[in-house]
């Protein structure tokens, strides 16, 4: 049973529940309260509306389940932080498990937090940045499927997004707008340096990124996520694409915005960067994208180059894919505490001069193994 069936299983008992209910009320008042709970009934009954709802409730588990699992990130970055650097860290809520419900704690500390708004700001801006930023990396997560049977799929027969490893690609790169939306709007020299810093920098690993994802496309031959994994079912991509991975992961930790590429919020200089004006549970949302897109970079990485839901039979798919996507976070936090922050000339050199070449250059090997019939 896949995810569409079902939340379509949950969705039919619902609604026959409530058309019951709605045909029982009709018969006890008058005519024209009959005719519209009726009308009603049949309208939830139609088979179309029902494939709707059942779309729109797969799309909210997908998202609980991907909020759980940023939870989770975030309580593993605060652990291994402290590991690191040698400390234990504030894990005064639920410390018997680990501390991890001290995130639920601090973002409910934020959400009761006054929310102020510059007097000088461009108010239209400042409310849409945070919408557009946390919205285009929840839309990501929505296609990522976690294995055959657990995705976004608009049909029983489990059929996915035929191009939904482009789309995922297209939603990640509309952050640098958020965030130069929110640089610029916050009529603030810090934030605007910021933002522009932000967009300069996803713009210089946004082309190698595509370029190791173009090499994958190539062998795989499609968009499809599904199709992707099938095509690591005998070796996975890392081995022939291990240049590409490398420069994958790279990618994905400036386009994060994670030491030592977090220089659009280099605290040492920017107060606290493009989100230096926002307050409240808005810089909530900020923070909690970042681990959101922290979570859709690992998915990503994982059904590019590690195989996706492959893996022993005995252990389900979707824990398989998620213990892999752990992993690569767990790399990202390793290199955070490991590496210095760079200059901005040192970034963009590193974008342009480096990881272009050697994105350029998997792309190639992509195209010989391909052509040499190896996939």
């Amino acid at each position: 049973m896949n995810l569409f069936e079902f939340c379509y299983g949950i969705l039919h008992w619902l609604v026959d529940l409530v058309n019951n209910l709605w045909y029982w009320l009709g018969d006890f008042l008058p005519w024209y309260f009959g005719d519209f709970f009726t009308a009603v009934g049949d309208f939830a009954a139609s088979d179309g509306h029902l494939t709707f709802m059942t779309i729109l409730l797969e799309s909210v588990v997908i998202i609980v389940v991907a909020l759980i699992n940023v939870l989770n990130f975030l309580w593993i970055f605060r652990k291994l932080s402290g590991r690191i650097l040698d400390f234990y860290g504030p894990y005064y809520v639920g410390y018997r498990i680990g501390g991890w419900l001290q995130n639920l704690a601090d973002g409910m500390k934020l959400f009761i937090k006054e929310i102020i708004v510059p007097t000088k700001a461009d108010r239209l801006g400042f409310l849409l940045a945070p919408v557009i930023f946390v919205a285009s990396s929840l839309v990501i997560l929505s296609v990522i499927p976690l294995s055959v049977n657990f995705g976004l799929s608009t049909n029983e027969s489990g059929e996915y997004v035929s191009a939904g490893a482009l789309f995922a690609l297209a939603a990640f790169s509309i952050a640098p707008f958020a965030i130069l939306l929110a640089g610029w709007s916050s009529n603030n020299k810090y934030t605007l340096i910021g933002g522009m810093r932000s967009a300069a920098q996803m713009m210089s690993y946004e082309i190698p990124l595509i370029l190791c994802a173009a090499s994958v496309f190539l062998l795989a031959g499609s968009f499809n996520f599904v199709d992707i994994v099938d095509a690591q079912h005998d070796v996975w991509f890392l081995i022939p694409l291990f240049i590409g991975f490398v420069v994958f992961l790279i990618c994905l930790i400036a386009e994060v915005e994670i030491i030592p590429f977090d220089l659009p919020e280099a605290e040492a200089e920017l107060v606290e960067g493009w989100t230096t004006e926002y307050g409240g549970m808005r810089f909530g949302l900020f923070y909690m994208t970042t681990a959101v897109r922290s979570y859709a970079g690992g998915a990503l990485a994982t059904a590019f180059f590690l195989g996706g839901w492959q893996g022993p039979s005995f252990i389900p798919d979707e824990i398989w894919f998620l213990i892999k996507a752990y992993i690569v976070y767990t790399v990202f936090m390793w290199l955070t505490w490991s590496v210095p922050r760079v200059r901005i000339d040192q970034m963009l050199g590193l974008g342009w001069k480096r990881l272009l070449p050697l994105a350029m250059l998997n792309l190639l090997i992509a195209a010989a193994l391909k052509s040499g019939g190896w996939f």
